[in-house]
């Protein structure tokens, strides 16, 4: 373990619901533990929300941020020595210091390995977004060929739409914004401009928008068809019990840190790495982060949710 670091962090402050530059100190490891030199940080939806509603009661001094990149740089006396040195992004919990800071403490089996290749700009942009959609995803039984639904193309849509893709389903969209050649670069079969438009039905639907809105597309499911909230849940069936006996799935990312099995967690993080594989090769597609300095974070989060534009900051 190396000596305590005096480092540059992003605190949350509680009375202005904002963040503050601030000196941070690294503690000492558990033993399990890692801690990240970070290269970069990337930006999603729910850091500026969780910012600036804090529904999780941050007191002031908490280091948000749950996506990173950088190099493992000390460990733990469980871990092996071998992993410094090691470049790793990852998806931080919600609730222990974040990736806003130039070091950051993890479990060591809550790591990706990402090649040397690999920018750690676009490593840092990629953990909440891809293994939201490989959640999601995952929710569904495969069934090559069937007709499924995605409702909204952002950053973890436009993942999911390609996983899908590669299971064999055929892919519709509802998106006011999407253009043919994202349909084309993406293998999207349909867009429809709005739910109102939507004329079919489907084995499964996914909705990034929320709960109400998803709610209102479980009329176009099959019997038996899977509806996946990737932003809230559906608290009670819109359809009545003994008719089209539709399957209802949640997704929750971050919920995994406080009550997924370790083993659960190694998995995910074994599929996070398969698929920057896929986006090294090209076999997936991922769009290039805005990138601003650590020193403009409060910018970074202010663009990030004005442009909908996947945003990360370097160190």
């Amino acid at each position: 373990m190396i000596k305590s670091i005096e480092y540059d962090s992003w605190q949350y402050d509680a009375s202005q619901h904002s963040v503050i530059q601030r000196t941070s100190i690294t503690r000492e490891l558990a033993d399990n533990e890692i801690l990240i030199q970070n290269a970069a940080a990337g930006i999603n939806p729910v850091d500026y929300k969780f910012i600036q509603s804090n529904p999780l009661n941050w007191a002031s001094g908490h280091i948000p941020g749950v996506d990173g990149a950088g190099i493992i740089v000390s460990v733990g006396h469980n871990v092996a020595p071998e992993l410094i040195s090691c470049r790793v992004c990852y998806h931080a919990p919600l609730l222990k210091p974040g990736s806003f800071a130039q070091y950051t403490i993890l479990n060591s089996n809550s790591v990706m390995m990402i090649p040397e290749e690999m920018s750690f700009s676009l490593a840092a942009a990629v953990p909440c977004p891809l293994l939201t959609a490989w959640q999601s995803a995952e929710k569904v039984p495969v069934n090559s060929g069937e007709s499924v639904l995605v409702s909204g193309l952002g950053a973890v849509n436009q993942f999911l739409v390609q996983i899908l893709r590669q299971r064999g389903f055929l892919v519709d969209v509802i998106s006011a914004s999407a253009t043919q050649d994202t349909a084309a670069k993406l293998g999207i079969n349909q867009i429809f401009k709005q739910h109102s438009k939507v004329d079919k039905t489907y084995f499964a639907i996914f909705d990034a928008t929320g709960p109400e809105y998803a709610s209102l597309l479980v009329p176009h499911l099959k019997a038996n068809g899977h509806i996946v909230s990737i932003l809230g849940r559906i608290e009670s069936p819109v359809d009545p019990a003994f008719t089209t006996a539709i399957s209802y799935h949640e997704v929750a990312l971050a919920a995994i840190h406080q009550f997924g099995e370790p083993l659960a967690i190694t998995q995910l993080m074994l599929a996070g790495e398969a698929l920057i594989k896929q986006i090294m090769t090209g076999d997936l597609i991922c769009p290039i982060p805005d990138t601003f300095s650590s020193e403009q974070l409060p910018q970074a989060l202010l663009h990030s949710e004005n442009a909908h534009i996947k945003t990360v900051v370097t160190f």
